[in-house]
Parts: C-alpha cells; structure tokens; sequence
C-alpha cells in the first residue's frame, strides 16, 4: 500500500544561508514615564480641583474623585494620556452625576414608601 503519489510529492532541498543578527538600539522609556506620570498627576489633580469646586453637592465629591482616578488610569493606558485625560474626566465625572442624582431619587422614593407605611 502506497501512502503517496510521487508525481506529486517531491522532495525539497533546503538551503539555508548564515544566520543575520543585527542588535536594535532600544531608549530607555523610564525617564520619558516618569516625567509623563508626574504631568499626568498634575492634569489630574487641576481637573480634579475645577470639578469639586463646581459642585454644589457634598455627595458629589467621593464620586468625582473616583471619577478622575478612573479616567487617569485609563488615560494611562492609551499612547497619549496627557491628550486623552480630561475628555475621559469629563465623561466619568458626568457619568458619577448621573449615579448620585439616581441615588437621591431612589432615596427620596423609598424614604416617601417608608413614611407612608409608618
């Protein structure tokens, strides 16, 4: 019994020629990060500083501090954070609103449940 043709299987020499190495000069990207983590931290803490004094709220301010840590560290991700950061703050921090008027809503209602129930 025959496993394969050999019209159609043939065999084939390999050549190889002599190995190539050639070394890729990499910059050390530590002293860049490290400059950029710092100018990230303070973009973050300016946000931060113009989003709690617009806010009337005391109930906002946990919300918009995890709001802007959120969006630094996701900033943080991308190839431009510096770029990137306030529009993501301005998105979470909406976002954080958002929850805390729900919340307030729910509260009020159950709080109106409870007192009709007494």
């Amino acid at each position: 019994m025959k496993h394969y043709d050999d019209k159609n299987h043939r065999k084939v020499r390999t050549r190889f020629a002599p190995e190539t190495r050639f070394d890729v000069p990499v910059p050390p990207a530590a002293p860049f990060r490290g400059t950029l983590e710092n100018d990230l931290e303070r973009l973050k803490a300016s946000l931060l500083r113009e989003l709690l004094a617009g806010a009337r709220d005391a109930a906002l301010h946990a919300p918009l501090r995890r709001a802007t840590n959120d969006a630094a560290a996701l900033a943080w991700t991308t190839a431009f954070p510096l770029l990137v950061l306030p529009e993501l703050v301005r998105e979470k921090a909406e976002n954080a609103r958002t929850y805390v008027r729900r919340q307030a809503a729910l509260l009020k209602r159950a709080r109106s449940r409870m007192g009709r129930a007494a």
